[in-house]
């Protein structure tokens, strides 16, 4: 994937900043790291507007069942018309406002039905992320009248929707799960972190990541996970990779961003419209790695 040329009057600066040890890196790595600065001056910016959870539309009316005038009925529950429902869920210390640009590009495409989760930076345990997403995708279902709805969850945001697939009964609700930079096999990044409990939750060998990789017959959920061959916040890079025997998934090499890039690049948008757009069969989610250059 190729780094646009609108980060090229940052690369002066971004040497400037750099280390001397990394003068000799490579050029990508470079503008990707650019790119890294740009995008994050531009996040900090609308992080203000993604604080408060998003507003729902409301529930239809109830209506009088035909044979008792006495009470109300439940809600109508309108037919599921089109693609299912797109629930976003955003990584570590984040919110919704990191997918205003993917929004957006699922909107023009035909997504109209997208929507976004906060959970508290608070949170200290991904199984309890996980339950009120769970709570979330249950409430949307029963809104819209759709059975399932698609899940993109950048970084942490994946890890707790795969949790909430593989551990919950997620699988019933869940037809496809993108996965953005997430640590499927525990990152060592910045060991400093440790103090918060979620980031020890996604450490290779805690408890959590442990359930996962537990046997998970008969998924139902398809999974496609995007990872960086740049991305600086998993360690290894693989990790980002999601391998498990039981799971029909599909990982999909990212090259020239890094992991604040890959919800809000437009090429991996591409990707991630094409992933939920995809009638996966168990022969396409076994597939190559695909390369986005």
């Amino acid at each position: 994937m190729q780094v646009t040329r609108a980060v090229e009057p940052f690369l002066p600066l971004c040497r400037r900043l750099l280390p001397s040890r990394l003068a000799g890196l490579s050029a990508a790595l470079l503008k990707a790291t650019a790119l890294e600065i740009a995008i994050l001056a531009g996040h900090l910016l609308l992080y203000p507007s993604g604080i408060a959870q998003e507003r729902r539309r409301p529930t239809p009316p109830a209506l009088p069942a035909p044979d008792d005038t006495t009470g109300p009925a439940e809600p109508v529950q309108l037919p599921s018309q089109g693609p299912p429902p797109v629930v976003l869920l955003h990584g570590f210390i984040d919110n919704r406002s990191v997918f205003v640009l993917l929004r957006r590009s699922l909107a023009q495409h035909g997504r109209h039905r997208v929507e976004s989760l906060n959970y508290s930076p608070l949170t200290c345990d991904i199984r309890i992320a996980a339950e009120l997403l769970g709570r979330h995708i249950e409430e949307i279902c029963t809104r819209t009248g759709s059975s399932r709805v698609d899940v993109v969850g950048h970084s942490l945001g994946g890890l707790i929707a795969r949790y909430y697939v593989q551990c919950l009964g997620g699988d019933a609700r869940v037809r496809t799960l993108v996965t953005l930079g997430t640590p499927h096999s525990g990152t060592r990044v910045v060991p400093l972190a440790n103090a918060h409990p979620i980031v020890r939750q996604m450490r290779p060998g805690s408890e959590v990541l442990e359930e996962l990789s537990r046997p998970a017959p008969g998924c139902r959920t398809h999974f496609v996970s995007f990872w960086s061959d740049l991305d600086h916040l998993m360690v290894p890079l693989e990790t980002a990779r999601l391998d498990h025997p039981d799971l029909l998934a599909r990982n999909v090499q990212v090259s020239g961003i890094g992991h604040l890039a890959l919800p809000v690049h437009p090429a991996v948008a591409t990707g991630i419209r094409q992933a939920l757009d995809t009638d996966w069969t168990a022969e396409s989610a076994s597939a190559d790695d695909l390369t986005v250059a």
